[in-house]
């Protein structure tokens, strides 16, 4: 069992809707993925082990102001059970009976359900939304997750720090890479590419980090271009000066915080911008088709 008596999650679960209630919402989605959709996610991201008590590697959460649900996938029928108590929470199979039938059923007119935009891929919302529409209920976004606001002692984000990977393991050289990716937009029409998932990154750029467990990822995204340059938006703290000496000039580093200003930079020149649709947050691909980018919708291109 969880390391939290039962009656912690109700206490965690109760201020979540009373924080939905202040912020005028009639429920939310809890994912158990962060901003890059990996299995290992860091302690700050796991807001649905945090809620429920649930521990295993792919989840999801719907709370309305009544009644929740957690949806897992056959591996954790068992787990689920054990780390999660059902006065709180119903069972539900994640792809057999999934969120957006759940919502189909148990929302009811009118009903606004919020969602973090950064935690769910494109086609992820639109799943949801179709469920939340049909029972005439409003699948809206929110700026600031409700959640977070209630989850007190939530860990920092991490913070660990970036090495080059060497090239006599790597094979090829970054450079090698990037123009090669480059080719492969410019067949596709794009002028450039979101990369959202943290292996991509690694492996285009010859770096590796400490900020998950299990494998060695910096969480990053980059933006690739046609010509081969790269906009890594990575916390400067993680940036080593071993990491930037095996970087070349065509890569420039830049703050997480700017990225959605240079998408929008993008979108406003016209550009052509490549997204993977089953990874890439909503709130990127939104942003992007808001200013006016025409978007090619294909898988990473890593």
């Amino acid at each position: 069992m969880p390391e939290l008596a039962t009656g912690g999650y109700a206490a965690r679960l109760k201020a979540l809707r009373d924080q939905l209630a202040k912020d005028g919402f009639d429920g939310f989605i809890v994912p158990r993925t962060d901003e890059h959709q990996g299995e290992y996610v860091p302690p700050q991201a796991q807001r649905l082990a945090w809620l429920s008590g649930f521990t295993g590697s792919a989840g999801l959460g719907a709370v309305l102001a009544e009644r929740a649900a957690i949806f897992v996938d056959g591996r954790y029928t068992i787990q689920v059970r054990q780390e999660v108590e059902e006065s709180l929470f119903t069972y539900q199979h994640l792809t057999e009976e999934p969120a957006h039938k759940w919502l189909e059923t148990n929302v009811t007119q009118g009903m606004r359900i919020a969602y973090d935009p950064w935690l769910q891929s494109e086609n992820q919302v639109k799943a949801l939304r179709k469920g939340v529409e049909k029972a005439g209920g409003e699948l809206v976004p929110v700026e600031s997750n409700p959640l977070d606001k209630v989850w007190s002692d939530q860990p920092a984000r991490p913070s660990g720090k970036s090495m080059p990977y060497d090239l006599k393991h790597a094979g090829r050289s970054s450079r090698d890479k990037r123009i090669e990716i480059g080719k492969t937009l410019i067949e596709s029409g794009a002028d450039c590419a979101v990369l959202s998932l943290p292996d991509s990154v690694a492996w285009l750029l010859n770096v590796r980090g400490e900020d998950v467990d299990h494998t060695p990822l910096v969480l990053s995204f980059a933006i690739v271009h046609t010509d081969g340059t790269v906009q890594w938006f990575v916390d400067s703290n993680k940036v080593t000066s071993e990491t930037l000496s095996a970087l070349d000039n065509q890569v420039e580093i830049a703050e997480p915080a700017a990225l959605e200003n240079r998408l929008t930079s993008f979108a406003r020149e016209g550009k052509t911008v490549l997204v993977d649709p089953a990874s890439c947050p909503e709130r990127i691909t939104s942003a992007l088709e808001k200013n006016g980018a025409k978007l090619v919708r294909a898988m990473d291109p890593i």
